[in-house]
């Protein structure tokens, strides 16, 4: 019977593209579901066989231990690098959230008023 590995929801492709790299590379028999058409089905990794979970989780841990290094050796990028890299999606998203604020705030601003 089928046994639940791994969950890929909210897991970023890359992630998930890396554990499947390693789970194919050590010859792990799996098997996979995505969310479906509406995205409320479970996407994940299933083992074909129940017997093999143990050693399958042993290596799982594993491989996010690999993976939370990788991610830690990789700067995050600040706000002045994202200006450069991008200025005008940098300035548009300010404008943005300037907007969304406006429109948030401005009924209570004229709840107010006498």
């Amino acid at each position: 019977m089928a046994k639940l590995l791994f969950k890929l929801n909210g897991v970023t492709q890359e992630e998930a593209d890396f554990v499947r790299a390693s789970l194919d590379k050590a010859d792990v028999n799996y098997y996979e579901t995505d969310q479906g058409r509406w995205g409320i089905s479970l996407a994940a990794i299933w083992l074909r066989e129940e017997g093999d979970y143990p050693e399958a989780r042993e290596l799982l841990d594993k491989i996010q231990e690999e993976w939370q290094e990788e991610v830690r050796q990789q700067p995050i990028p600040t706000l002045g690098q994202n200006f450069y890299q991008r200025p005008t999606r940098f300035i548009l998203s300010i404008i943005a959230i300037a907007a969304i604020l406006g429109l948030s705030v401005l009924p209570f601003l004229e709840a107010f008023d006498s």
